[in-house]
């Protein structure tokens, strides 16, 4: 087996079904598993996904025993050479799978590879590539240094921000929204420390194959959407709990008592910042959150073929005032518009071209053949929206 892909699903039904409607597409021309491990959801994932991708193997659990727990446990039964570890609010493009491994092959002594990815915007997530979290290149991040300097190599070293997003390159940290290790590197050092329940179990794998002497490597010449807003709550404060508590468990692990006693305090110091930001934030945002009521007075614009939109028309009346069948190169995608990309009108690899080069220009959804529900996210920090059909 070439390949055995793992994913975690967790009260997110409807990005899991066009993830997974990618990742089969993507799996068409390698010998691949698919396990989707499901943490105890309660929207009804079991009951939505039984039955509907006989390719997939699922392991419904009875509870939320966390990220790292969750893959191992699929770990355990996968035969591919290699692993990826994707999170379900994911597309990813047909010939992905198919250049990664092909990537793999090119270099020596590489333990895992991370790609680039894109929001459901059409933005490039900086947090694609990462250096080691040493405590100057917290500090910056912390302090907003990074962000006011993104491209710096002493300030931004957070996301390696003089790293061109474009070119491959070695670094230290990979994402584990999609990450993808050699199995014989895993059956040295071990796979994810469940004792993370949540966030920073990337970081301290990464930095375990490194320290083992194998090399991470950033991707470029494929390019996933990552919603993120499905995983990741930014804008509550129980996020900070729970992410800044897991930099601090990183440390304890790995750092020496002095240094990790300097890195403790700044890591407390921030996680009292953050939740009092958190909380402005929210009272600003609240006004300004998606409106059903305000969508529905608005116009859509379909991607997709005559027989497909004829299938999804009147669902969308349900949402929107007028619903509009448009061409992929429209100059539609070059004003404030909100678009509805419809697979396989327009394949996985194509949609997402055409989600960055309109980024900032539309409000972007998408739509895999034979799925029940319509996914988009224009704000990587929120819950994406949904359109069931």
């Amino acid at each position: 087996m070439q390949l055995s892909i793992i994913i975690v699903n967790y009260n997110v039904k409807y990005f899991l079904e066009q993830c997974l409607c990618s990742v089969i597409k993507a799996c068409k021309n390698i010998e691949a598993e698919i396990f989707v491990v499901d943490n105890n959801s309660t929207d009804g994932s079991k009951d939505f996904l039984t039955n509907r991708f006989e390719q997939v193997k699922f392991i419904w659990k009875n509870e939320n025993a966390g990220f790292a727990k969750a893959n191992n446990e699929a770990l355990e039964l996968a035969t591919g050479k290699k692993i990826l570890f994707l999170n379900p609010d994911t597309i990813v493009p047909e010939d992905c799978f198919e250049k990664c491994l092909h990537f793999f092959d090119t270099k020596n002594n590489m333990g895992a590879l991370g790609i680039r990815m894109i929001d459901g915007a059409g933005n490039y997530l900086p947090e694609s590539k990462r250096g080691f979290p040493t405590v100057f290149t917290s500090f910056c991040k912390m302090i907003g240094l990074t962000a006011l300097f993104p491209y710096s190599k002493l300030f931004a070293n957070y996301y390696l921000g003089h790293l061109p997003q474009n070119k491959n390159e070695q670094v230290d940290v990979l994402a584990g929204a999609c990450m993808m290790v050699d199995k014989k590197v895993l059956d040295t050092i071990g796979s994810f420390d469940e004792s993370f329940f949540m966030y920073a179990e990337d970081i301290d794998l990464s930095y375990r194959i490194q320290k083992t002497g194998y090399k991470n490597y950033y991707f470029a010449d494929t390019t996933i959407i990552h919603f993120k807003g499905e995983s990741t709550k930014k804008l509550q404060a129980g996020y900070v709990k729970i992410f800044y508590g897991a930099m601090l468990l990183f440390v304890k692990k790995h750092y020496s008592k002095g240094v990790g006693a300097l890195y403790v305090l700044l890591l407390q110091f921030t996680i009292a910042i953050k939740a009092i930001s958190v909380n402005i934030k929210n009272l600003f945002r609240k006004a300004s959150s998606y409106n059903e009521k305000k969508m529905q007075s608005r116009k859509v614009f379909v991607v997709a073929d005559e027989e497909k939109f004829e299938r999804i028309q009147q669902s969308l009346y349900q949402y929107f005032i007028e619903v509009i069948r448009v061409e992929a190169n429209n100059e539609i995608l070059q004003s404030n518009t909100t678009v509805v990309f419809c697979e396989p009108s327009l394949s996985f690899k194509e949609l997402i071209t055409q989600m960055e080069q309109s980024r900032g220009l539309c409000e972007f959804f998408i739509h895999a053949d034979n799925s029940k529900g319509i996914i988009g996210s224009g704000d990587k920090n929120r819950k994406g929206i949904v359109y069931v059909i």
